[in-house]
């Protein structure tokens, strides 16, 4: 059977189609946070199958993948790529109504052209078709980037990373611009005293400079946010259940550092007080280097001990929280600003409850000093589908200024995941055009199609300063 992605997937009115084919189809893609390897860019790579493409990583698959019963050693275990493709395969039509559908046909069409809905009984003829153009060089990873259009692009490093991979993509001059974005949370990971001294440990090595001291912890940060700043960065970003804004002095920061140095445990006040001490610091750096902070809360993770101990984290078993946002976020962001150190902010939910929250919450800070200084950002993770896209667009438009969002992101770990850039400007321009359509909007295309080409590209592009070109 054909797949029923047509030009006009998503478009449902007249207004609609003409603002997408228009105005937001030719557009760039500015893909401002995921979490793609650096190596793999660099070494410009050429993946042997659509295994390795597709489901390397993917937790969303897995977790589709383990609740149509399909066991784990044919998802995350030594079966063969063509087998694990196989079982995937089987999958897909059970996935109805669920993103995974949609986005699984519209990868298949737009890298490589092929129009057919995956299922047991087109399984094999899709794998070979796809896997043997991935293994030409047309197919690398950097190709696969330029046919999406994609011109900006930013990784996600530790603190303790080298940069050695940016440098070697910056030094090979490619047409499409990578950079980096600063991801420091293990330095809060004080939960588990072992894990974050062997973390400071790499630190030290990294940064050159013992750490045997708060002070010297945060002069060892700030020594790499510098050489991060100097290889392109201007953006943070943290997950975190929560903000932390916990009271405390600068000695008992010291002190209970001095324990965790030495592998002590600490109590929960002082637990709180550690991270809410290192969060307010880190965010202090980003704000006097011009950068962007970008906070995502309210996951809840790791939650299966079983996986957690066989797999890792980031495998599919995290989920949506139900942590006090407001009173802590609207503390941390207060003491920023009073103190003329809050940077441009990203404020990411992970629990739809707090859409209008977040949509609020910027508004409380906005400074004048650029448009939209202070963004809600772009449904995330289990919000990152059709229903979760048109509430975010929704909560900002009725609470703040939509025609200043910076725009859509991946925040993926597959190359084939641009084509979500494309099915958020479906529904973007779908939302306006019913607008325009039920008399809610003028039937101004100019102005409408330029803001979608804001929220597209240009906001990004001006909000960030990163070379783009």
């Amino acid at each position: 059977m054909r797949s029923f992605i047509t030009d006009d997937f998503l478009l449902q009115t007249k207004t609609a189609r003409q603002l997408y084919h228009e105005y937001a189809e030719p557009m760039p893609i500015y893909d401002y946070h995921c979490h793609l390897p650096a190596r793999q860019i660099a070494e410009d790579h050429c993946f042997e199958n659509l295994t390795q493409a597709w489901l390397y990583g993917d937790h969303y698959k897995w977790r589709a993948m383990r609740t149509h019963g399909v066991a784990e050693t044919m998802i995350t275990g030594n079966a063969s790529d063509y087998d694990k493709f196989v079982k995937w395969a089987e999958t897909v039509p059970y996935t109805m109504r669920n993103p995974l559908y949609h986005w699984t046909h519209l990868e298949l069409k737009r890298y490589f052209g092929i129009d057919l809905l995956l299922g047991p009984e087109t399984a094999e003829r899709i794998f070979e078709a796809c896997s043997e153009l991935l293994k030409t060089p047309e197919f690398s990873v950097r190709h696969l980037l330029r046919k999406m259009q994609v011109k900006v692009l930013c990784t996600t490093e530790d603190p303790t990373d080298t940069l050695a991979h940016h440098r070697q993509i910056r030094e090979d001059g490619t047409d499409v611009r990578v950079h980096t974005a600063w991801r420091a949370d293990k330095a809060l990971g004080a939960e588990n005293p072992q894990s974050l001294n062997s973390w400071i440990d790499a630190l030290q090595e990294t940064a050159n400079v013992q750490i045997g001291s708060y002070p010297a912890l945060l002069e060892a940060l700030q020594k790499r946010h510098d050489e991060f700043h100097a290889a392109g960065c201007r953006l943070s970003d943290f997950g975190l259940e929560t903000v932390y804004a916990a009271p405390y002095t600068e000695k008992e920061i010291f002190e209970i550092f001095e324990k965790l140095r030495l592998s002590r445990s600490v109590s929960a006040a002082e637990l709180l007080k550690y991270k809410s001490a290192v969060l307010y610091d880190l965010a202090a750096m980003d704000a006097r280097s011009g950068w962007t902070l970008q906070l995502h809360l309210g996951a809840l993770r790791n939650t299966n001990t079983k996986i957690m101990e066989l797999l890792g984290a980031d495998t599919g078993c995290d989920s949506i929280g139900d942590f006090e946002i407001a009173r802590p976020l609207a503390a941390f962001l207060d003491r920023l600003n009073r103190e003329d150190l809050l940077p441009k902010t990203i404020l990411y939910n992970l629990n739809p409850r707090d859409n209008e929250l977040m949509a609020t919450m910027i508004g409380n800070f906005q400074d004048g000093s650029i448009p939209g200084k202070m963004q809600y950002g772009s449904a995330w993770w289990f919000l990152d589908q059709k229903d979760g896209m048109e509430k975010q667009i929704e909560a900002l438009s009725n609470l703040g200024l939509l025609s200043r969002f910076v725009g859509m992101l991946t925040d993926s770990r597959s190359f084939l995941s641009f084509p979500r850039h494309e099915y958020f400007r479906r529904i973007l321009c779908n939302r306006i055009g019913s607008d325009v359509e039920q008399g809610l909007l003028p039937s101004d295309l100019e102005w409408l199609g330029g803001m979608v080409q804001d929220i597209c590209w240009h906001n990004a592009r001006n909000y960030f300063d990163m070379e783009c070109d």
